[in-house]
């Protein structure tokens, strides 16, 4: 589990073959071989690392649902490491299971802060809620607005300057989380 409150920006080094590597220091404090890290919001096993380069392994389904196949060298990528029981939850719930990717469609200034549109699958769509929250990139954000097949998010100048959102250009492709406990309650619905 994690909390979507980005740890570090790493630096994609090389995606060959469906092995991924990236360089990153603070998240590799500690680590060991099958821990895992979340990569702009996935959840990845680290299957070998030294002190400052980890890699993961990339399955077929982890290519369909995220964005991560199309990373190239030289890309940032938003790193967290999993929630240990004794942290505070400083953001929300985060799996690391994305649900879908979305597109930037927009991003625009607001007083010192940025709103960012994203487009999203419909599938999605009855998951978000104003005031409820969004895993973007494996980044907790807030939804301010919601609409048919989009939502929005503002962005603080401390978020955008600690994650990879500072890079982030209209037509992006992003990963979305959505909230774990809707997709229970719309299973228990269901029954």
């Amino acid at each position: 589990m994690f909390t979507g409150i980005v740890e570090e920006v790493g630096r994609v080094a090389i995606l060959d073959d469906h092995r991924l590597s990236v360089l990153g220091s603070k998240v590799l404090e500690g680590a060991k071989l099958g821990d895992s890290i979340a990569v702009n919001g996935a959840c990845l096993t680290v299957v070998s690392f030294d002190e400052d380069e980890f890699s993961v392994d990339l399955a077929p389904e982890t290519i369909r649902r995220t964005a991560l196949g199309n990373v190239h060298s030289g890309d940032w990528v938003n790193l967290e490491r999993p929630l240990a029981v004794s942290d505070r939850l400083g953001g929300h719930i985060v799996q690391g299971h994305v649900d879908g990717t979305g597109r930037v469609t927009s991003i625009k200034p607001e007083g010192d802060c940025v709103i960012i549109r994203i487009a999203s699958p419909k599938r999605l769509m009855p998951y978000i809620v104003e005031k409820g929250f969004m895993a973007v990139d494996g980044i907790s954000l807030t939804v301010v607005k919601k609409g048919a097949s989009s939502f929005t998010v503002s962005v603080i100048p401390y978020t955008l300057e600690n994650t990879n959102l500072k890079g982030k250009m209209a037509g992006d492709r992003v990963n979305l989380e959505v909230d774990i406990v809707a997709k229970y309650v719309e299973s228990l619905m269901a029954r």
